[in-house]
C-alpha cells in the first residue's frame, strides 16, 4: 500500500449507484486525493442480507454496480483493495445450492460446516458458552435443505451466511479462483474479512485460535503468490491485536477511534499515549469504517475469566458509550446493541462526526492525529464528508450499522465537498500525501500530562502536530520551502461546536 491516505467506500453509495459513478468522482473532484481505494464488497449480490458481505460468488461483479472492466479502470489510477470473505458464503451460492439438493452426496458437502461436524454429540452448555460470537444467541441456524433434510448449520453472522471449512479442498480451490480473479482485474490488496472466526474447534472460543493464526499465514502466502498484499480485519482485545500484527502484513488500529474520542471527551492524553507506546506500526489507521465504533477494542478481555484490563478502565468505557448517546441525542442508542438488527453487540453505531458532538475543530484534530500516527490512514466516505447519522435509512432498514451507511448522490457529494470542515480535511489529506517529512522518522513526546507532540522529520523537512487534550486546542506546523507554516485550532469554550478558529503565519526556519 502506498504511504498515502486511502479511501474506503461502497461502490453504490458514494456519488451514484455504480463503480463508474465512483470512478467519476475519483478522476474528477477527488482527482489525486487518494493513494488507494478500498471498495467494499461489489460482488453478487451487492445488496444482500449483509450489504455485500454474503457473496453468492466472489468472482462475479453485481451487474447493478458494473463489471470487472470498471475495477480495472479504477486500478489504472488508484490502488484497489477488495474484500475476501473467507469465513462464509451465501445460502444462494451455487456450491451451497448443490449441497442443498444432493446432501451428503454433494462434492461440496465438506465445504460447509454443520454443528455436528464440530460437536458430534451436540455442544454441552459449557462448550456453547465458550464460543465467542458477535451476535446474541447460538451461532447455528436450522436449515431445511432442498432434499428434505434438516441440518443445524454454523452461521456466525446471519442465517443467510453459512460458514465454510476453510481447509476443505473445495474451499481452497474456490478461494484460489477468487484470488486469481482479483489479481487479473488489477486489485493490489485484499482484506481478509471475518477471518478471526474461520477455525472451529470443540472446547474452544472458536475465535483467533493458534490454528487461526496458522490459517492466516497459509492464506496470506497464497495471496502473495498472486501479488496481493493482505490486510487482516479483526476486532479483539488489544494484546491479541499486537500478536496478530507480528504475523501479518497489516492490521487495523481499531483501538484508535475510541481512544481519540475518550481523550477529547475526558480531557486526558494518558490512555492514547500509553497505546502509542505499544501499538503496531504496520497498521491501517481508521476513525470510522462501515461497521460501528469498536468499543471492545479498548475494553477488558471478554474471553478471559480473570478479566484482563483494557486500554481504558471499564467504567470509562461505559461513560464513553453513554456520552456518545448523549451527543447524538439518543440516535446512536437506537442503532446500537439489541436496539436494532446488529451483527456486533460490542460496537456503537454512529458516524464519527456525530460521536464527537459535531465539534469541527476537534474533528479536524482527530483526523490529524490519525494521519500523524505511523501507518496508512484510511478515511471512510461518510467521514470524508463529515456526515451525520442517517436516521431515515435506519428507520427504513432497521439495521443499526445503516446509520453510518448513507447513500450519497453525486450532487450531494459535490455540495458536501464545499463545506468548510470538509475542505479543511481535504487540505490535510493533501498535506499527508505530499509532504516529504511523512517518509522520514516518527517521534513523539509528552511535554505535559495532557499534551502530545507528534513529529515527522526528513531533514530538512518537518511536520509537527501538538494537541492539548485538556483544552481541546491544537497546532499543526510544517515546513514549506524552508519556511514554517503554523495552523492553530481550538476555542476558549471547549466542548461546544465552534467556528473555525484559524491563524496562519510564516516564519523563517
Amino acid at each position: 500500500m502506498k504511504n498515502k491516505v486511502q479511501l474506503i467506500t461502497y461502490a453504490n453509495r458514494f456519488g451514484g449507484n455504480t463503480l463508474a459513478d465512483l470512478n467519476d468522482l475519483l478522476i474528477g473532484p477527488l482527482k489525486g486525493m487518494f493513494g488507494g481505494v478500498h471498495i467494499l464488497p461489489f460482488f453478487l449480490p451487492i445488496d444482500g442480507a449483509d450489504a455485500g458481505f454474503d457473496p453468492v460468488d466472489h468472482t462475479v461483479v453485481d451487474p447493478k454496480a458494473g463489471d470487472w472492466a470498471d475495477i480495472k479502470a479504477i486500478a489504472r489510477h488508484c490502488d484497489v483493495m477488495a474484500d475476501v470473505i473467507v469465513n462464509h458464503m451465501s445460502t444462494d451460492s451455487p456450491q451451497f445450492r448443490d449441497y442443498s439438493r444432493r446432501g451428503d452426496a454433494s462434492v461440496y458437502r465438506g465445504m460447509f460446516i454443520a454443528r455436528d461436524d464440530v460437536f458430534p454429540n451436540g455442544p454441552s452448555e459449557a462448550e456453547l458458552a465458550a464460543i465467542y460470537r458477535p451476535r446474541p444467541g447460538p451461532p447455528f441456524t436450522k436449515i431445511r435443505l432442498e432434499n428434505g433434510d434438516e441440518r443445524m448449520m454454523w452461521t456466525t453472522f446471519t442465517p443467510q451466511q453459512v460458514d465454510i471449512n476453510v481447509d476443505d479442498p473445495q474451499s481452497i480451490a474456490y478461494h484460489n479462483t477468487v484470488l486469481r480473479q482479483l489479481h487479473d482485474s488489477g486489485v493490489a490488496a485484499i482484506r481478509l474479512d471475518a477471518v478471526g472466526y474461520a477455525i472451529k474447534k470443540a472446547g474452544s472460543s472458536c475465535f483467533m485460535l493458534p490454528e487461526t493464526f496458522a490459517f492466516i499465514d497459509r492464506f496470506s502466502k497464497r495471496a502473495r503468490g498472486f501479488g496481493l498484499e493482505v490486510l487482516v480485519e479483526i476486532h479483539c482485545y488489544y494484546r491479541r491485536q499486537i500478536e496478530i500484527a507480528r504475523q501479518v502484513d497489516r492490521v487495523y488500529d481499531f483501538a484508535l477511534p475510541p481512544l481519540v474520542l475518550h481523550a477529547f471527551a475526558f480531557k486526558t492524553a494518558r490512555y492514547l499515549w500509553e497505546w502509542m507506546q505499544i501499538r503496531p506500526h504496520n497498521a491501517v489507521t481508521v476513525l470510522d469504517t462501515h461497521d460501528g465504533i469498536g468499543i471492545h477494542d479498548v475494553g477488558p478481555d471478554v474471553e478471559d475469566r480473570e478479566g484482563r484490563p483494557g486500554l481504558v478502565p471499564a467504567e470509562d468505557v461505559d461513560r464513553l458509550v453513554e456520552l456518545i448517546h448523549q451527543r447524538t441525542h439518543g440516535e446512536s442508542r437506537q442503532a446500537t446493541g439489541a436496539a436494532a438488527s446488529n451483527l456486533d453487540l460490542y460496537q456503537v453505531n454512529s458516524t464519527f462526526f456525530d460521536a464527537m458532538g459535531r465539534d469541527e475543530d476537534q474533528y479536524f484534530l482527530a483526523r490529524a492525529i490519525q494521519f500523524f500516527l505511523p501507518g496508512i490512514p484510511q478515511v471512510y466516505y461518510v467521514g470524508l464528508l463529515a456526515g451525520g447519522n442517517d436516521m431515515e435509512l435506519l428507520s427504513h432498514t432497521g439495521v443499526g450499522r445503516d446509520i453510518n451507511r448513507h447513500f450519497y448522490a453525486r450532487d450531494e457529494v459535490l455540495r458536501e465537498l464545499s463545506r468548510p470542515v470538509v475542505r479543511r480535511l481535504l487540505h490535510l489529506i493533501q498535506l499527508r500525501n505530499g509532504h516529504p517529512a511523512f517518509d522520514g522518522e516518527f517521534t513523539c513526546e509528552k511535554p505535559s500530562d495532557d499534551v502530545i507532540l507528534f513529529r515527522w522529520l526528513k531533514d530538512p523537512y518537518l511536520a509537527e502536530l501538538s494537541v492539548d487534550f485538556a483544552t481541546g486546542r491544537g497546532e499543526l506546523r510544517h515546513t514549506t520551502d524552508l519556511e514554517m507554516t503554523t495552523l492553530r485550532f481550538g476555542s476558549d469554550d471547549v466542548g461546544e461546536a465552534t467556528a473555525y478558529n484559524f491563524s496562519h503565519r510564516e516564519v523563517k526556519v
